[in-house]
């Protein structure tokens, strides 16, 4: 799949099928050689005709705009140590400048990142990609592949802007706290190959000498007092002995601090990779900003902390609608609020780095020295009384052998008076996988607090499990529905669905009949689950027909599970109008005024030939097609009118949907030449008629539902200082939404 947002194409991107997006510009040769992961197995390689730099270029320049900044990386692999640039060039083709990345602090024959960024000089109007690596000797091979140039690519939801997120730029972003220095540095690191945010240059902080070192960043992002914020970054640390960390800080309207929240790395020894820390704290009272500090302790004098990939965002929903944070369900940071109030276990989080999880990078390590009943309790966090909750733990037996998992909830009412426990679920846990393991339980009269309640029974000593992922959440009906009449379409939700399965929807006619539900990536057929919450808008649902959903659930091995909806029905009130909607832009959907319905006509393709001494002709006919007419219409307003422009403007097929009953049936169609007319002779009259001359169309397959794909206001403010800004970079409100620049 193309990389989002590349102004390469996808064969300059992936050098599949050739290497036809490329050209030399100094001391090389180019060919296509294979080994390449980015739309097949493709990759190009420069080869040096002397000693000395050689460097590629793209043929084709890209439009830019002066003053924004752009972004630009490449996989590459050889002998020496390599460089992407990007090439500024005038109206008149002219060179500018070249804004080039650090060379890498080595080299690597397997597939690592090169990135740069920077704005575009004025004068600049078009921009290339650049490859550079410096060869000692003729002949020399470097590869390339997997190379993109386009705005800047971001973490979704990040408070903090994309150089200090990245330091591609600079190091601006970043300030010394202590015995530190800071630069950029680009270090051999191989990232996956849809990893796009994952950059080449890294913030390196340098101990001065030894002894503790850190770093703050600039920037101090608006957080809101009593929510959750998660923040990662990945680290490389030294590989002599220091403890890394990352620090979430929180700070009054005066700037002064009020809260810090540390996590601490447990790499694996030597440590030589990047790890993803994570530290997740909520703002306390009163606090108005927040900042992302890194540090070593006990360094040596010249020990480097590297920085890569830096994110603060509001924190992860590990399951929608929990009450437990973060900190405390996925324990990336410790043990947060968990206790063990009876028995001889003892809890931990797990180490190293990545040893056991199943969700981040640790878990929660339960081990009990003799072979008896141990009881874990998290903290307490705020339900309702007199509805059901949920408590849930994901855990693997580590070590030894357990006979018995309870789970269960402790409920507690505002003065945290002990309301006593549930009597819980038990679950047998052979073997090694993980379990999901849950319990239902109606909260009590009074109970306003609760806690989960792990009571695991070792069967010997020294047993070990690992629990993670841990939820409770109220309990609400698996599928529902919601007929949305006056915008037009039915919302579907599908709650607690199981990760890494597939899913299928079907709509279900009163007749039996099934059409499949459209989503994101085109009609929901088989698509993975990548959240345990599912909202669906079916804006293509009939009108006053009643309809129901089926969902289909796979598993890897082709197992299935269904689920069905209630019945519910979309009202037509006014039996004058229709709907015209684009399946893929729903956003546009248009109600307007029938003057009169089609006349419909069915062309079909013939051919006579006249048999000679026959009364009548051969006629040989291919077959009918769909119907054609002409749909008259009003709009009554310039705003109508307006928005029915912007429907039509793309040309994609359309829905027609009219009142049942009206004797046409919800029709896809393409619209030809249109014709606007003014109704009455007034230059005032808001009033127009429109003929739409339709061809029946079938139902687009492959169309997905166009959204933000995750963006919210939140990736504006970062990325936007004022609202004037906005309307340089996007001509309407729906190309915020879609974030379709100019």
């Amino acid at each position: 799949m193309p990389i989002p947002g590349n102004l390469l194409s996808a064969t300059t991107e992936s050098i599949d099928p050739n290497t036809s997006g490329w050209t030399p510009k100094l001391n090389c040769t180019l060919s296509k050689g294979t080994g390449g992961r980015n739309g097949g197995d493709g990759c190009l390689i420069a080869k040096s005709v002397a000693a000395g730099e050689m460097q590629a270029r793209t043929v084709s320049s890209y439009p830019v705009t002066a003053g924004t900044v752009y972004y630009a990386f490449a996989d590459a692999a050889g002998v020496t140590p390599e460089r992407i640039g990007i090439r500024w060039l005038a109206a008149t083709g002219w060179e500018i400048s070249i804004t080039w990345s650090m060379l890498t602090t080595g080299s690597s024959t397997g597939w690592h990142r090169v990135s740069v960024a920077g704005a575009a000089p004025a004068g600049a109007t078009q921009a290339q990609v650049l490859l550079g690596s410096t060869e000692a000797a003729p002949g020399a091979n470097h590869f390339w592949e997997n190379i993109y140039l386009g705005l800047p690519l971001r973490a979704l939801g990040n408070l903090l802007p994309f150089n200090t997120e990245s330091s591609e730029v600079d190091a601006s972003g970043w300030t010394a706290v202590v015995n530190a220095t800071i630069s950029r540095q680009v270090p051999v690191v191989s990232w996956g190959v849809t990893n796009y945010t994952a950059g080449g240059h890294t913030l390196a902080m340098t101990a001065g000498a030894a002894g503790n070192a850190s770093i703050l960043s600039v920037d101090r992002p608006a957080v809101t007092a009593g929510r959750e914020y998660l923040a990662y970054a990945y680290l490389q640390p030294p590989t002599v002995a220091a403890v890394a960390w990352i620090e979430l800080r929180y700070y009054d309207s005066n700037g002064n601090q009020i809260q810090a929240t540390r996590s601490t790395l447990a790499p694996p020894t030597p440590a030589t990779g990047m790890y993803r820390q994570r530290v997740s704290a909520t703002a306390p009272a009163g606090a108005a900003t927040c900042s992302l500090a890194a540090g070593l302790d006990g360094a040596s004098a010249g020990q480097v902390l590297r920085l890569e990939t830096i994110v603060i965002v509001a924190a992860s929903v590990l399951q929608a609608g929990t009450v437990i944070p973060y900190a405390d369900a996925s324990f990336e940071q410790g043990i947060a609020g968990w206790t063990v109030p009876s028995g001889a276990a003892t809890i931990a989080r797990t180490a190293p780095w990545g040893f056991s999880a199943y969700e981040g990078s640790y878990s929660l390590a339960v081990t009990s020295a003799t072979a008896t009943t141990s009881v874990l309790r998290s903290a307490r966090f705020p339900v309702t009384e007199g509805v059901n909750w949920r408590a849930q733990i994901i855990a693997h037996p580590a070590a030894g052998a357990w006979s018995v998992v309870t789970v269960r909830v402790r409920w507690y009412d505002a003065a945290n008076t002990d309301l006593g426990a549930s009597s819980g679920t038990g679950y047998s846990v052979p073997g090694t996988s993980w379990y999901a393991m849950q319990a239902d339980q109606v909260a009590p009269t009074g109970a306003a607090q609760a806690a989960v309640e792990i009571v695991p029974t070792a069967s010997t000593t020294g047993s070990v499990l690992h629990v993670d992922r841990v939820a409770l959440w109220e309990v609400l009906p698996l599928t529902a529905v919601v007929a949305n009449s006056d915008r037009g379409y039915i919302t579907l939700t599908l709650r607690e669905l199981p990760l890494d399965r597939t899913i299928t929807v079907h709509r279900v006619g009163a007749d039996g009949s099934r059409t499949l539900v459209r989503g994101t990536a085109g009609l929901i057929d088989r698509q993975p689950i990548t959240s345990d919450l599912l909202i669906v808008e079916d804006h293509e649902a009939p009108m006053g027909v009643p309809v129901s959903y089926r969902i289909e659930i796979y598993d890897a091995g082709g197992g299935r599970s269904t689920r069905g909806s209630d019945t519910v029905q979309l009202t037509h009130d006014d039996i004058n109008t229709a709907w015209l909607k684009d399946p893929g832009n729903p956003q546009r959907a248009c109600k307007v005024v029938v003057q009169s319905a089609p006349d419909w006509q069915r062309p079909i393709e013939q051919a006579a030939s006249v048999v000679r001494g026959r009364r009548n002709k051969v006629v040989f006919s291919g077959r009918r097609q769909g119907l054609e007419g002409d749909l008259a219409i009003w709009t009554r307003s310039d705003e109508e009118r307006r928005a029915l422009h912007l429907l039509l403007d793309s040309g994609n097929t359309l829905l027609w949907q009219a009142t049942p009953g009206m004797g046409v049936d919800d029709m896809y169609v393409a619209v030809a030449q249109v014709n606007e007319n003014r109704v009455g002779q007034l230059a005032q009259e808001q009033w127009r008629a429109w003929s739409l001359p339709l061809i029946e169309q079938d139902m687009p397959v492959t169309v997905g539902v166009n959204g933000s794909a995750g963006r919210t206001w939140q990736d504006i403010l970062t990325e936007f200082t004022t609202a004037a800004r906005l309307l340089d970079v996007y001509a309407t409100s729906e190309d915020l939404l879609l974030d379709r620049r100019r």
